[in-house]
Parts: structure tokens; C-alpha cells; sequence
């Protein structure tokens, strides 16, 4: 007799193997995510299993969500509500990622992030602003 513990996880391990596989997609069944979740492009993302998503996160191809072994960041993120991580964008460490923040492509974040921000390049420039996701977030929730 399937247990309902055992049948859910067969039923996330296999579209997740294939997807890994065939996209590079790597996020884990522990990964904490809220409602809203949007993949644009599911190709070369990766995801630390201990991430923590808000709810109506967009991510796209290329964005790695990893981890700092050490120093006064080590752990990893939490992203929180409306956020919108652009294509090759990385965030790492035991960081915040406040609500309402556009993280654009190729930006690289190690910091605390504030809520209702812009954030572009390597190192990161944060920019305040109101509604800095709008006409972005997709999938809403």
C-alpha cells in the first residue's frame, strides 16, 4: 500500500529528474516556496535547498539562489514577497531580499535588501522606489 507521504514524493521526483536533466533545473522538494512561484525559463537555475521564496517570486534562466560556507554570511537566502530575479542574477548568503525588489540580470547580491528596491550590477547598487516590480511579477496570487 502507497503511503500519501511516499506517492507525493514520487510524483515531484520524477518531473524533477526529468527537468534537472534535460533543463539544468535544480531545486530541491524542501525548498520553502510560497504561492505565485513563476519559472520564465526553466534552464539553468539553480536553487540551495535551504532558499526561502515569499510568495509571487519570479525567476528566470540562468539565476543561482546559493549558499556562503562562510564568514558573517554564511547560510542562505530568504527572498521575500513580489520579487523579480532576472536572467543570470545571483543571490547568496544568509541575506534578505525585501518585498517588492527587481533584481536585474546579471546582478550579483551578498547584502540585505530593502523593501521596494532596484537592484543592478556586480557589486550591487540599490535603488529605492515605489512599486519597482510593477508590470513585471507575473503570476500573481
Amino acid at each position: 500500500m502507497c503511503q500519501a507521504g511516499g506517492l507525493r514524493k514520487l510524483l515531484f521526483t520524477l518531473p524533477r529528474k526529468h527537468l534537472s536533466r534535460k533543463c539544468g533545473l535544480e531545486i530541491s522538494p524542501s525548498t520553502q516556496i510560497g504561492e505565485g512561484f513563476y519559472i520564465g525559463h526553466p534552464y539553468g537555475i539553480t536553487v540551495n535547498a535551504g532558499a526561502k521564496f515569499g510568495r509571487n517570486v519570479n525567476i528566470h534562466k540562468g539565476c543561482t539562489i546559493g549558499q556562503e560556507n562562510r564568514g558573517h554570511r554564511k547560510g542562505v537566502p530568504t527572498i521575500g514577497d513580489r520579487v523579480y530575479l532576472g536572467i543570470n542574477s545571483t543571490v547568496a548568503g544568509n541575506v534578505t531580499i525585501g518585498n517588492d525588489v527587481f533584481i536585474a540580470s546579471n546582478t550579483f547580491v551578498n547584502q540585505d535588501i530593502p523593501d521596494h528596491s532596484i537592484v543592478i550590477g556586480n557589486p550591487c547598487k540599490i535603488i529605492e522606489t515605489d512599486n519597482a516590480t510593477e508590470g513585471y511579477i507575473i503570476n500573481l496570487v
